[in-house]
């Protein structure tokens, strides 16, 4: 058994080896077809902004024309199309207002790398998934790294610490500047959980986590309370016979509120468990059942329709913006299908 083992991964890692090799033939040939595929274009856009004061001393920034005395100039870059890169290519051929942006093609071509990655776990694990799965776990917690850092420890932290040194380093419109005593308090308790991290000082690390969970399970006890019990039973407050505003019986309306009403009753009767499920009680409870079945077969298709959607907008991804294989919004005035029979009518 140890040998077929032994013998299994390295022909697992060759098939792998040439599932990839295949792939990358393919995306080699498409490449070669017509006006190629996988490129972002872009044109830079200059906006000029002067400082103008108003009323009060209140200053905004306000559009000027480029050029003027003080004013301060942005630029972004705005995506353009293949069909728009073509046709500014024909009017003035070297021109550089639209051009092929780099960064961001390679970017085009890395998320179509990571995204088939993640497709191929649908033929089992393999170093491709794993590296794409590093990848988005590390990218993830750096991220929110920094927008915890930017957005909790300087505004809410160092902001109350160093007021002044915080308004001339990144917060210039940062009003108040005063120093804030009880701001050492979450100071310590964030220094007593990087304790953590060694062996000797996990002890110390428990105040602060006691202190987070017991912190959070409060407030969301409060919110849970409020969302889940207060506003549902509210919303359960119906009544039973709706009357439309020229004083007719509204019946639709009045037969929502009795199904929900009705609904809400019965699903409360099947999770009785002090009372025995027989006679009027039962029956309800069965028809409580009913309700609790539609819920969740509800909730289902509408998760499984989120995925699809998802799934969706990656093959999209792939076949437009990748591949260039479809274009439903005539943006690159030509498709792979009209370049390879414009290339046979030409052969013929």
């Amino acid at each position: 058994m140890t040998v077929g083992l032994t013998d299994q991964a390295p022909r697992q890692g060759m098939w792998w080896i040439g599932l990839f090799l295949v792939i990358a033939v393919l995306v080699a040939i498409r490449a070669g077809i017509g006006e190629g595929m996988g490129r972002v274009y872009v044109q830079t856009e200059s906006t000029s902004y002067a400082p103008v004061t108003g009323d009060e001393g209140r200053v905004t920034w306000s559009v000027v024309a480029e050029g003027t005395a003080g004013a301060a100039t942005i630029e972004r870059e705005l995506f353009r199309t293949a069909g728009q890169y073509r046709a500014a290519e024909a009017a003035s051929p070297g021109q550089q207002a639209i051009r092929m942006s780099w960064d961001r093609t390679i970017g085009l071509w890395l998320a179509a790398f990571f995204t088939l990655a993640v497709f191929s776990f649908l033929a089992g694990d393999n170093p491709a998934y794993k590296f794409t799965e590093s990848i988005v776990i590390g990218v993830s917690a750096g991220y929110w790294m920094v927008v915890a850092f930017w957005e909790t420890l300087v505004p809410k932290l160092l902001a109350n610490l160093a007021p002044d040194m915080v308004k001339a380093w990144c917060m210039p419109n940062l009003e108040g500047g005063l120093f804030h005593l009880d701001a050492l308090i979450p100071l310590g308790l964030g220094i007593m959980l990087l304790s953590q991290l060694t062996p000797l000082g996990r002890h110390v690390g428990r105040w602060p986590l006691a202190f987070v969970i017991g912190t959070f399970a409060g407030l969301k006890m409060v919110s849970h309370v409020e969302s889940d019990i207060i506003e549902q039973v509210r919303a359960t407050m119906l009544p039973l016979v709706v009357v439309g505003d020229d004083g007719s019986f509204a019946v639709w309306a009045s037969l929502r509120n009795m199904l929900i009403v009705v609904g809400v009753l019965c699903t409360l009767a099947y999770f009785v468990f002090s009372v025995e499920h027989k006679g009027a009680v039962g029956r309800a409870a069965r028809v409580g059942v009913w309700f609790l079945m539609i819920t969740f077969g509800s909730a289902f298709g509408f998760t499984v329709m989120g995925r699809i959607a998802l799934l969706a907008a990656r093959f999209e991804f792939l076949f437009i913006d990748w591949l260039w294989l479809i274009d439903p919004k005539g943006d690159r005035g030509m498709t792979v299908v009209a370049t390879l029979v414009s290339c046979i009518v030409d052969m013929t």
